[in-house]
């Protein structure tokens, strides 16, 4: 049975090495949300660094996960003390329990700080779409699929929770979840 991938992506105002009160409170809400999240009904897997250093995320082992990747609108640093970004890839059995974890508990109060953290941004900060059942999606599959989303608009291909489809393609809409129109954002 096909799972359902999620990335997500942020520019942060700061790197994530800056020792200031803000960052902090970035790592700390993660760890929240990364326990909370992993005991929600539905969740599967999310990608984790071998090595976990914090800020290391270009070179690190990603393992079946791939090559760390960002999208070509991403342009702070690339290094330890550089890098100014937030990226999740994860694994889901359907929509309504990836939408559930994403808005409520700890990861909605960390929505509603986002702008606390993260730079404004026209493009879309996540993108999901569905996957064989053996496949574990790469970092590469979540970044082509956003860009997608960003140039296309919302399709069967790369989508977002307010316009989803279903695992064959058909646009879903279910208390919350989905819409059916061409608009993409």
């Amino acid at each position: 049975m096909p799972r359902l991938a999620l990335y997500t992506f942020g520019v942060l105002k700061s790197p994530l090495t800056d020792p200031g009160r803000l960052t902090r409170e970035f790592y700390d809400s993660g760890e929240a949300v990364y326990r909370q999240m992993s005991q929600h009904p539905g969740y599967l897997a999310h990608a984790e660094a071998a090595d976990g250093d914090r800020g290391m995320l270009f070179g690190a082992d990603w393992g079946a996960w791939g090559e760390f990747a960002v999208p070509t609108w991403y342009g702070k640093g690339r290094t330890v003390e550089t890098t100014a970004l937030a990226a999740t890839l994860s694994l889901w059995t359907d929509l309504r329990p990836a939408f559930e974890a994403v808005h409520t508990g700890p990861h909605r109060e960390a929505l509603n700080r986002r702008h606390d953290w993260f730079e404004r941004a026209e493009h879309p900060s996540h993108v999901l779409w569905w996957v064989p059942d053996e496949v574990t999606p790469a970092w590469q599959d979540g970044v082509s699929r956003l860009e997608h989303l960003h140039d296309h608009g919302s399709a069967p291909h790369a989508f977002t929770f307010r316009h989803s489809f279903a695992q064959d393609g058909t646009p879903v809409r279910s208390n919350g979840i989905g819409r059916t129109s061409d608009s993409a954002r």
